[in-house]
């Protein structure tokens, strides 16, 4: 395919994921105003949107819980910086079997399976311009947990979420979510103009050869708008591919906890180093106004407690 570069980026900043990074490096935020102060600090430094999960603000470990939600989400929209905001949708799907030789009953211990209506609830709360819908099924790199998104989960997830009026952003970590998508949009439960991240070289999903980057870009619709990126390494490298693929760009601790070999990054710092990349490029980066206007995005308040 020719190369059709993009000339006017937006940078997402993926602020803590719900990996265990909490233990890997103390520059992961893990209070909900850990989370919003480093979302801000990333909005400070060029990012245009701002990805965020909850974490349990004692141990770390991934939570849903509305109120934290709430807690993020407030603090953010009264910073004195514009950003555009995006809450995952992508918890309650966490299904870890017994084993091989006895997969039931499940495990308790990292098992969260909730419905539709309670996995979308802090949206429906909290009203950000986005929310994430993780496109599919899929093995990640434990043993024995599957995240778990059936085609009547997703089917229901994503009306809720276009008729809250949110942007769903499809996770898609394999050409399969991408076919799936596209079915939602022929539904009618997706909008035309669609948002989409494509994840790469997350086990087991699409390696992030560019070889099976392409595969993935190929199968975007040209009406839509995608951003993509890589774990650890190639985070930077694929915010480089992005650009030149016609896409936009994601960092974050969420993905990557390193700014340089033996060196521990945050959100803000790996931001900058997107700016760079993007610049370097000759790309512009485009701010939160224009990433609403580009995406048909509504800024709102969240809903009275």
């Amino acid at each position: 395919m020719p190369l059709e570069m993009n000339r006017e980026v937006f940078i997402t900043c993926a602020v803590t994921g719900s990996g265990g990074t909490q233990d890997r490096s103390h520059l992961v935020p893990r209070s909900p105003k850990q989370i919003a102060d480093s979302a801000i600090e990333a909005a400070k430094a060029g990012a245009a949107i701002v990805h965020c999960h909850v974490r349990d603000p004692d141990t770390g470990k991934p939570r849903r819980d509305i109120h934290l939600y709430r807690e993020v989400t407030e603090r953010i929209r009264e910073a004195n910086v514009d950003v555009v905001l995006n809450l995952t949708a992508g918890m309650g799907g966490d299904m870890v079997f017994g084993g091989v030789e006895s997969p039931l009953p499940l495990k308790e211990a990292g098992t969260d399976m909730g419905g539709a209506t309670n996995r979308v609830e802090h949206v429906r709360q909290c009203l950000p311009e986005i929310c994430t819908l993780d496109c599919g099924t899929m093995n990640f790199a434990e043993a024995d947990y599957v995240m778990t998104n059936t085609p009547g989960m997703l089917r229901a997830m994503g009306g809720m979420m276009t008729a809250m009026g949110v942007k769903p952003e499809i996770e898609a970590f394999d050409t399969g979510h991408l076919w799936f998508a596209k079915q939602l949009v022929e539904e009618g439960v997706l909008a035309p103009d669609a948002l989409v991240q494509l994840c790469m070289g997350v086990p087991w999903g699409a390696p992030d050869d560019l070889n099976t980057f392409m595969a993935m870009v190929n199968n975007v619709p040209k009406s839509w708008t995608f951003s993509a990126f890589s774990l650890g390494r190639n985070q930077m490298a694929y915010a480089a591919a992005a650009v030149l693929a016609g896409g936009n760009v994601r960092v974050g601790l969420e993905d990557n906890l390193w700014l340089d070999k033996g060196v521990l990054a945050t959100n803000a710092q790996l931001v900058e180093k997107a700016v760079t990349v993007v610049e370097t490029l000759g790309a512009r980066v485009i701010g939160p106004e224009e990433v609403r206007k580009k995406l048909n995005l509504v800024k709102r308040a969240p809903l009275a407690a």
